[in-house]
């Protein structure tokens, strides 16, 4: 008997009087929501994520001793909100994680004492992350903006806050030799190995990749929900990966060594290490994404195609990961164009013919 399947956080598991598996979503301050299906099915992921994400009860844990006027009397009312409700999935879990922490510290204080050098001390506190501290003033914002929508203060003291500039860095896209350098490292077999073709292969993060399974595996292919954008996408199976995964009997192909499913950041610390051990560095598993879909842009897969692999919702940037494939190729086209010894435009002597008869 295999080790015994981690379930997602806030899942209620237990045997009916029928003797079948039922599954429900049981948080504080949520409705309990019944799961269909099984744990990391496509349809069990859907609910759970929309009962993670989007579902709030109608009166949040402890709201008998909310104090009106407090934060926590508008993150209460915010998260209730159809606005909230109608956000990605990640950036609900990311503003209910950051408004959550401001509860924890100044969730009694008056929301209408809240002034701008308040705003700004709590940016300035994390200008060392700035990602991190520029998601505190989205979050806050959105929060001000509900405080002034339903009369709980009359001015938005974060409207004059700037975010912190900083320079977005790009993923490292891999190199084939850096691709077989890796194979040649970790053997058919291996979970490295696994993990990489399913990063590869795939083209997916390696939040949906954690999450992948036989449960998954529709009419040759891969069909799963993206977790980030909400987004529904079928990969055919490659021919490379069929072999990784045929014999992968586990809900989820990549367990850690207990048996368990992978969080993200622990599976992305994790391959990190295979990376190293590969003696490879500054590569990453989103890496192996770029590299996915630049080895479909030198195949000449259009922007179109290479989004429904990749599940980007905008072909801006699926540009901006295949920009380097399309420059290369583009490069490639245009020398091939150009003959030794011949002109592109017309020859020299017919514009002076011309410009003799113009005099």
């Amino acid at each position: 008997m295999g080790p015994r399947l981690k379930l997602p956080r806030h899942i209620h598991a237990f045997i009916d009087r029928h003797g079948k598996a039922r599954h429900y979503f049981r948080r504080p301050g949520f409705k309990r929501v019944p799961l269909p299906g099984l744990p990391y099915s496509p349809e069990f992921m859907a609910a759970y994520e929309s009962a993670l994400a989007g579902q709030q009860a109608l009166l949040p844990v402890g709201a008998s001793r909310v104090i009106p006027g407090t934060l926590r009397a508008v993150a209460a009312s915010y998260f209730a909100t159809a606005g909230f409700r109608a956000k990605r999935p990640s950036t609900q879990y990311s503003y209910r994680n950051i408004i959550d922490r401001l509860c924890y510290e100044y969730g009694d204080n008056r929301v209408a004492l809240l002034q701008r050098e308040h705003v700004v001390r709590l940016i300035a506190a994390r200008a060392d992350k700035p990602r991190t501290a520029n998601a505190l003033r989205s979050a806050l914002r959105a929060l001000m903006q509900h405080a002034v929508e339903t009369g709980m203060r009359g001015d938005d003291p974060t409207q004059a806050v700037k975010a912190i500039p900083y320079k977005s860095g790009s993923y490292h896209s891999w190199s084939e030799q850096e691709i077989a350098q890796f194979e040649q490292h970790h053997p058919i077999g291996s979970k490295a190995r696994l993990a990489f073709g399913l990063l590869l292969y795939t083209g997916q993060r390696r939040s949906d990749v954690i999450r992948m399974g036989r449960q998954h595996m529709v009419e040759g292919g891969l069909a799963i929900r993206q977790q980030k954008t909400g987004q529904q996408v079928w990969i055919p199976i490659h021919e490379t990966l069929a072999p990784l995964i045929a014999r992968i009997d586990n809900l989820t192909f990549i367990v850690t060594e207990l048996g368990k499913p992978f969080t993200a950041a622990g599976f992305g610390n994790w391959f990190r290490d295979q990376c190293r051990a590969a003696g490879l560095q500054g590569c990453s598993a989103h890496g192996l994404r770029h590299a996915a879909a630049r080895r479909l842009a030198e195949a000449g897969c259009t922007p179109h195609e290479i989004a429904a692999i990749t599940g980007h919702a905008t072909l801006k940037e699926v540009v901006r990961y295949t920009a380097a494939a399309d420059r290369k190729r583009l490069a490639t086209a245009a020398m091939g164009k150009m003959k030794a010894g011949t002109f592109v435009g017309k020859p020299a002597g017919k514009f002076a013919k011309k410009a003799k008869k113009a005099l």
